[in-house]
């Protein structure tokens, strides 16, 4: 029935359509996506975890009747996932013990309600701490536009599946950039929602005390407004509510956004070198909203400069906060697999990070979380004052090569320390609970991808939807396809 139709080349709401109009089944649909995995992903090692015959059992039998009925999914292998999946966050101890998650997390259940039929699960760095899938565990993820370079993190399994054309759309999570920083060095559109957008239960309230956020990384902006509208909201006992959307998010697709009035900056918040072909792409895309009517000035959100290292130091603080998860997981982990986790149970980073956790007080900890609180109020005062988005680079950099994260060396917080760069633009709006999009409009004289993100106040990522889908319409990406390709060829960017 499929003879005609290369699935590869359309996104999740086209994929939904041929199944809904009769032209193809959801097995015709996974098989292909198996087909797509098996013949590139030893390429980029995005899947690493095979979900095949479930799958196809999955896509044979009775699927709940959403708009992506049949399409095929991957997973993170970090947050959102179903029962008996496993579930070892880049983790060699989960590993070794073939952990698998012990129920259905409300998301997971969500993406299964939708239609989606979940094919595997993808790579992710050990407890998503840096910005490259490079594991121990499993091995790097590679970019499909450079093998030899790094297809971002945490969400780097999922966004290399995606842009290599296995599954067109693909879970991801946003602690400090793991859903825009993947999504910016693959060529894909990724939206990290405002706080508690979606929810993180049962097992999780507020990961990091708020600073995570789950979605997807996706193709088109309209299988991101699609993915959003059917699993966004609150459940019971969830500890935030982000505000409701006036309207369904999949009528902002088209939508005219009016006339805005946009910052920019292609500097970064706090001291940090940024790669001048980001900050191009940035100065490139204010042109083009020039172009599409909206005003841009170089008014943004001003950080107050602080003593370096002192408790009010935005990294400082958000590096806090950070030190004190890695703890509370190796912690968790410890009481799951009935003993205490060591330095040899981890990556050096991981531990250096959980023993700076340990170290640190009850009251630096709650410290850095009313810092982020006050910034929190400090950008929303900004766009109280006039703006209605801020632009900014999706990164601080290009995607780098693999293995410039190693903490191998004597000080392995030295590669945290060399994260900064790549996510310099990402972890503040993580601070702060507003919802960020980075689109694909643009690419390096060596074809890497750079995206631009885009800010908007709590709550309105109706905004963000509308002023991407122009944007997308305006510079189209969707014909823009890497070097490992699992579809027909086509051109490159």
């Amino acid at each position: 029935m499929m003879s005609d139709q290369d699935p590869s080349r359309m996104d999740a709401t086209a994929q939904g359509e041929l199944v809904l109009s009769g032209s193809a089944s959801p097995v015709e649909l996974v098989d292909a996506a198996i087909e797509r995995a098996e013949r590139v992903n030893p390429e980029v090692n995005a899947i690493i975890h095979e979900l095949y015959d479930e799958a196809r059992e999955q896509a044979a039998g009775e699927l709940p009747d959403g708009p992506f009925r049949g399409v095929p999914f991957l997973l993170k292998d970090l947050g959102a996932g179903l029962a008996g999946q496993p579930y070892h966050m880049g983790m060699q101890a989960l590993k070794d013990a073939d952990f698998r998650l012990p129920m259905d997390t409300y998301l997971g259940v969500r993406f299964r309600d939708a239609g989606f039929v979940t094919i595997g699960k993808t790579n992710t760095p050990e407890l998503g701490i840096l910005p490259t899938t490079e594991p121990r565990a499993y091995g790097a993820t590679r970019n499909p536009w450079n093998p030899g370079h790094s297809a971002g993190g945490s969400s780097g399994g999922s966004g290399a599946a995606v842009a290599a054309g296995i599954v067109p759309v693909a879970h991801a999570n946003d602690g400090g950039g793991s859903i825009r920083i993947p999504a910016s060095h693959n060529g894909l559109v990724g939206l990290k929602p405002t706080r508690q957008r979606t929810t993180q239960g049962p097992l999780i309230g507020d990961a990091l005390s708020g600073l995570t956020e789950e979605l997807v990384v996706a193709r088109s902006v309209r299988d991101v407004a699609a993915v959003l509208e059917e699993v966004h909201g609150a459940v019971p006992g969830d500890p935030y509510f982000a505000p409701a959307p006036e309207r369904p998010y999949t009528d902002e697709i088209g939508a005219d956004p009016g006339k805005l009035r946009i910052g920019i900056t292609v500097d970064a918040f706090v001291e940090q070198e940024v790669d001048p072909r980001v900050q191009e792409s940035a100065r490139k895309a204010a042109k083009l909203l020039e172009q599409l009517g909206h005003s841009l000035d170089e008014d943004t959100p001003q950080v107050p400069p602080t003593e370096a290292g002192g408790p009010e130091d935005l990294i400082e603080s958000f590096m806090t906060r950070w030190q004190a998860g890695q703890a509370a997981s190796l912690d968790q982990f410890g009481h799951i697999l009935g003993r205490r986790l060591g330095p040899d149970d981890v990556e050096p980073l991981t531990w250096a990070l959980a023993r700076e956790g340990r170290r640190k007080s009850a009251g630096e900890y709650l410290n850095a979380v009313a810092v982020h609180q006050g910034l929190s109020r400090l950008v929303s005062g900004w766009f109280q004052q006039g703006h209605d988005l801020l632009l900014t680079p999706a990164t601080g950099e290009p995607a780098p090569a693999l293995g410039t994260f190693d903490d191998s060396g004597p000080d392995p917080l030295s590669a945290i320390e060399r994260a900064r760069k790549t996510a310099i633009f990402n972890a503040l709006f993580n601070a702060t609970g507003h919802p960020a999009i980075s689109v694909p409009l643009y690419a390096t004289e060596d074809g890497l991808p750079t995206g631009v993100q885009l800010v908007a106040p709590q709550g309105r990522e109706d905004v963000l939807l509308r002023v991407a889908c122009q944007l997308e319409e305006a510079l189209p990406w969707a014909d823009r396809h890497p070097t490992v390709w699992a579809g027909e060829a086509a051109e490159t960017v």
